[in-house]
């Protein structure tokens, strides 16, 4: 009798077990139950943005670079990004999953390629699609499509500037940053933000940057930070709290002739996150991606 008993529990036990499947058909981790006195943290979960600028600077005749053209880093930069994203995802438990990875225009471009290129790459990932299928794709997805919107922009050459100034005073909030989500925007621009429909002067504050204003302010020799201080120079202020939000600005190019013009471009960036109390920042010369990936990694993975 009671061996008979042991054999029915055994049987019930194995019935109750999940049948096997491949890691495509279920979740990529199958959790266990757990208590409703645990909490998730919410840095647990990652919402990462791209903002990404496709003014002329992109344009490898206008601008070309013999080691690497720019548009080229740009893409590597965001390849970096994005497998940090899912590298992260693999080792996180699949009940924790709900994090997003997007990309961002502004203004948006008008060829319809490259936004439909845009929203194939917003992707959320959640505790009830989290498969390595899905991982896999993001992977595959981050790793040509980008390049495909740099192509497509090139090969028009409509470069109608970057509204940056504008995204961050009317955009961002509702595009980059979800409630008990780590946000993340990552930023690819060379430094330079200019628009000629959000082209506003307050006093010595300006929503712009242009090497030609850099000259005109006359912050070219050795007491350029004292210029702008004593002056007030910098962006005018486009947001009022972004305490829920760390950036990340990649690839900043400074025209050459000034050997200030780099430093004068960060303490911009700077001052105008600072104003704006940004969480977290770094700000980031363009350089080759073997150069940069450590750092993307550094600031993505260390909170």
């Amino acid at each position: 009798m009671k061996f008979t008993l042991f054999k029915i529990l055994i049987l019930l036990v194995i019935s109750a077990s999940p049948s096997c499947k491949s890691d495509n058909e279920t979740n990529y981790e199958i959790e266990e139950n757990i208590g409703e006195q645990e909490k998730v943290k919410s840095d647990d979960k990652l919402n990462i943005s791209f903002l990404l600028d496709l003014s002329d600077r992109i344009d490898p005749e206008e601008h070309p670079n013999e080691s690497m053209e720019y548009y080229l880093r740009d893409v590597a930069y965001i390849q970096s990004v994005a497998k940090v994203f899912t590298s992260s995802l693999k080792t996180k438990k699949t009940r924790l999953m709900d994090d997003d990875i997007q990309l961002y225009f502004d203004p948006a471009p008008k060829n319809k390629d490259i936004n439909r290129l845009s929203d194939e790459l917003k992707f959320n990932v959640n505790s009830k699609n989290a498969t390595l299928k899905l991982l896999n794709k993001i992977d595959i997805f981050y790793s040509k499509k980008p390049l495909e919107i740099y192509k497509a922009a090139i090969k028009d050459k409509d470069y109608i500037g970057s509204d940056t100034w504008r995204f961050f005073e009317t955009n961002i909030k509702d595009y980059c940053i979800r409630e008990n989500h780590r946000n993340i925007l990552v930023i690819l621009t060379d430094g330079y933000i200019y628009h000629e429909n959000s082209k506003i002067t307050q006093g010595n504050k300006t929503s712009y940057l242009t090497s030609k204003l850099i000259k005109r302010l006359k912050l070219n020799d050795e007491q350029w930070k004292a210029k702008i201080e004593n002056k007030g120079y910098g962006f005018i202020t486009a947001n009022n709290n972004l305490s829920d939000i760390e950036i990340l600005v990649l690839g900043i190019n400074p025209d050459d002739g000034n050997p200030y013009e780099e430093s004068v471009i960060k303490y911009y960036w700077e001052h105008w996150f600072n104003n704006m109390k940004v969480k977290k920042y770094k700000i980031v010369t363009t350089a080759l991606p073997s150069n940069t990936n450590q750092i993307i990694k550094d600031f993505i993975t260390n909170d």
